[in-house]
């Protein structure tokens, strides 16, 4: 990879970030030349700001952290950050839908989203820490029948982050049109290095300065 900044998320999620925090995020994702900044819904408009004319895009969450809003609040969610300036989302599957199986209340809830972002890159969380192999393979499946850009493996919020294995298994069960982000624990050049080798061609970190000059 000629250029790993190209493919991480600078992120920064946490409920306590200050704007004086976004604004140093949206700075570091300038002078390194990350893909995206990653940040809550409400910082939107302020990063789109921050990083005009730089060609660093911003990405927001949706459904964040649990995917247990319903499909109209996720689907609002997502006009609102495309009108305030999102260039990419995050959405958190319904996991309680999937463990019960109601594979149609996932597939629509994906596509409610993706709907309500046409033209968005729209990546779709399925937090693999708390799925059992199958329902990785089918959260991904439904996730490509939903038209969805990427899956993603993890909130970072709710148990265990990416493992190679899981990001092996998500790229073996989605069309090559599709692409995996990782994110979730990966705080070294040899995490981001592992990730991409199994099959990411995304990564979400809060430590991608730490990951870019090896410190």
């Amino acid at each position: 990879m000629n250029n790993p900044a190209k493919l991480i998320d600078h992120t920064l999620l946490k409920p306590t970030a200050s704007r004086t925090d976004i604004e140093k995020l949206c700075t570091e994702a300038r002078r390194y030349g990350f893909c995206s900044v990653c940040v809550n819904p409400c910082w939107v408009t302020f990063a789109k700001q921050c990083l005009q004319g730089s060609g660093v895009k911003v990405c927001t969450v949706i459904g964040f952290a649990l995917g247990a809003t319903t499909s109209a609040t996720k689907a609002f969610e997502a006009q609102e950050a495309v009108k305030n300036g999102a260039d990419e989302l995050d959405m958190v599957i319904n996991l309680g839908a999937l463990k019960s199986q109601e594979y149609q209340t996932v597939l629509s809830d994906i596509q409610a989203v993706r709907r309500a972002c046409p033209g968005k890159i729209l990546k779709v969380i399925i937090e693999t820490s708390q799925l059992t192999e199958a329902e990785k393979v089918k959260a991904c499946e439904l996730a490509a029948q939903a038209g969805a850009d990427f899956v993603k493996t993890s909130t970072g919020f709710n148990g265990g982050g990416a493992t190679p294995a899981d990001v092996a298994l998500m790229r073996a069960s989605i069309p090559d049109t599709m692409q995996v982000k990782a994110s979730g624990g990966i705080r070294t050049r040899a995490d981001f290095d592992v990730m991409t080798s199994a099959g990411a061609t995304r990564i979400g970190a809060s430590a991608g300065v730490k990951i870019l000059e090896g410190t």
